[in-house]
């Protein structure tokens, strides 16, 4: 009994027993004031709660078992439980089991992870592409926690003044989550590489929803004991001392950390700051680049995974060339030893507008010294070890005697004011190399080459096209070209891209193909869907085949797992074509020999990278 309640009793001679509510807080302000530590939990249980929050990690790599039903909803009820400003509840959970949507997440983020590492340091920015950063390819589950803010935030309590709360609110959901999922032995991986509005666009969310990335849920392939990144030294955790504060922002606080940008570039570039609308591709099982393909599934990717790890090395040791065999193992196995160059060629009726520096009677002479096998791109196949197949897609005169035929039937144009072939002979063209590319696909390898004077120029329109580049940067050198015929170049690409309306060039891969391509082009596509749905892994050269593999990619994502970037060239629209298909280039050799010649030296590396899978020496 408390002071004030003896002195009323010695009053009153009695003390009246307190009503006590059936719902809600059923203690007294004296029962309070009598043990203010009374809502302490027990101590077994702060020291689990210590356990589980100093033992959560960011899981990259994860086995493919199944996570069982009862099991994920444990989890997710552990967000559904968390604070939320105004008990708004703003946190919807999407979960994504769909093999197509995990695709195409899994290639946003390929992609944000080359522009990143773009706007780094060399040195940061190799660090960075050695990391493996999110396993939305492993996990067998995706969840993807968006924010619901379509009430206004007046009517929210808390949120008239901190707007943002409510995505607080859905972060603490999301750490709700991790904890569950960590006591349980699950892994959880929270990936945001990749672009809100993509990953809206991706599910259907509607306006006044906002995603707060992709949760990638399994069993984990890894047990870190400390976080990854300060395992791979890119960061370390500050001590409590350097991050608390009292009584205001100190004075002498030391600045951030160095980001790890070159000098002179900002934090945050002000064209990244406003994405550009959303496209996807709207096409349907009619279109002859469309494929039921899927990606080799879970067990494939993580045995691929497994194989490297038991090698007699560092895991990783081997840099860009491990990730390539990586992807190489999971479609095909370790036991591919073979390839084959396809090489295409064609000519192109938009060299009449001076894009070039050569004659286009070039493009016979060579694809003829191809098919003799003394051209530099068949020379590099034959040393490599690799078969050789020319394609004439459409060189100007008589079909070339001994080469494979896939020619237009129609009239071309030049892309300025006309299209470069009609859709009915770019289907054609496409299913035809489709079946060349079934074919290539029993060598092994499938390594892209083409021949084509001015189709650097073509491909620079389709780059412009599948990525939104500006023409006067998309434009390069080609093999040859001065100032002026750059100059040329880019009024010729302004020409052609305002005779069409681009978005619906970008819904309908085929349809650009056909306005802004070739028929090199167009065979290349096909060859890459024909051969990756034979279970083949394709090599890509330069820009020219680098923009069909895209063609292809944009209509069923699941053909970026069997493409390997063979190398990078000099011209700057390559690098934004590979970063668009979320490829690392194997080589940087500022090739400008087109031919498949980078192609077939990647090749070399590839099969010997698999010889060296197979006969290394293994651990326990």
């Amino acid at each position: 009994m408390n002071p004030a309640e003896s002195a009323h009793e010695l009053r009153t001679g009695q003390l009246w027993r307190r009503p006590v509510p059936t719902i809600g807080d059923p203690t007294s302000a004296a029962q309070r004031d009598e043990d203010v530590q009374a809502w302490a939990l027990d101590e077994p249980t702060r020291e689990a709660l210590s356990t589980v929050i100093s033992a959560r990690r960011d899981i990259r790599r994860f086995r493919p078992d199944p996570v069982p039903e009862e099991l994920l909803r444990e989890v997710i009820a552990a967000g559904h439980a968390g604070p939320s400003v105004g008990q708004s509840q703003p946190w919807r959970f999407i979960v994504v089991r769909a093999r197509r949507l995990r695709e195409r997440a899994a290639l946003m983020a390929d992609r944000e992870r080359l522009r990143q590492a773009a706007q780094l340091s060399p040195q940061r920015a190799r660090r960075l592409l050695d990391l493996q950063l999110e396993g939305i390819r492993e996990a067998p589950l995706g969840i993807v926690v968006a924010c619901d803010r379509r009430t206004p935030a007046q009517g929210v309590l808390g949120r008239n003044t901190f707007h943002d709360a409510d995505l607080w609110s859905c972060a603490s959901a999301i750490e709700n989550c991790w904890l569950t999922a960590r006591a349980a032995g699950l892994g959880m991986g929270w990936v945001t590489l990749m672009r809100p509005s993509e990953l809206a666009a991706l599910l259907g969310v509607p306006s006044g929803v906002e995603t707060l990335g992709w949760m990638c849920l399994g069993w984990p392939d890894e047990r870190p004991p400390y976080p990854g990144l300060e395992r791979r030294a890119w960061s370390h955790r500050l001590p409590l001392d350097e991050v608390l504060m009292s009584d205001g922002w100190p004075a002498d606080a030391p600045e951030p950390p160095a980001s790890g940008l070159p000098d002179g570039v900002p934090l945050i570039e002000p064209a990244q700051s406003e994405e550009a609308a959303v496209v996807l591709p709207e096409v349907g099982p009619d279109s002859p680049l469309w494929s039921e393909l899927t990606a080799p599934d879970q067990r494939h990717v993580v045995h691929a995974h497994d194989r490297a790890d038991g090698l007699l090395t560092p895991p990783g040791s081997l840099g860009k060339l491990d990730q390539a065999l990586d992807r190489i193992v999971a479609a095909c196995g370790e036991e591919l030893n073979s390839g084959i160059l396809v090489l295409v060629g064609a000519d192109h009726p938009i060299t009449s507008h001076g894009v070039t520096a050569f004659d286009t009677g070039v493009t016979r002479e060579v694809m003829t010294a191809s098919l003799a096998g003394s051209a530099v791109g068949a020379v590099t196949a034959k040393v490599a070890g690799l078969g050789l197949t020319v394609v004439d897609a459409g060189v100007d005169g008589e079909p070339l005697e001994g080469a494979e035929l896939a020619r237009p039937q129609d009239v071309r144009g030049d892309l300025v004011d006309t299209p470069a072939m009609t859709v009915a002979d770019a289907s054609r063209l496409i299913v035809a190399g489709r079946e060349l590319g079934a074919q290539a696909a029993t060598r092994g390898l499938v390594c892209l080459g083409e021949i084509g004077v001015g189709n650097t120029t073509v491909a620079s329109a389709l780059a412009c096209v599948f990525t939104g580049m500006d023409p006067h940067r998309a434009v390069g050198l080609g093999a040859g070209a001065d100032s002026a015929m750059l100059d040329r170049k880019a009024d010729v690409l302004d020409a052609a891209l305002a005779r069409v309306e681009v978005g619906a060039l970008r819904r309908d891969p085929v349809v650009a193909l056909a306005e802004l391509g070739g028929p090199e082009f167009a065979v290349l596509a096909g060859v890459v869907v024909g051969a990756a749905q034979a279970g083949a892994m394709v090599v890509l050269d330069g820009l020219a085949t680098g923009v069909a593999a895209l063609a292809a990619v944009e209509v069923n994502p699941a053909i970026q797992s069997y493409l390997v970037a063979g190398q990078v060239s000099r011209e700057e629209a390559h690098r934004t074509v590979l970063t668009e298909l979320g490829l690392e280039a194997l080589l940087d050799l500022r090739l400008r020999a087109g031919e498949g010649v980078g192609a077939c030296l990647a090749a070399q590396s590839l099969l010997t990278g698999l010889s060296v899978r197979r006969m290394g020496g293994r651990t326990r």
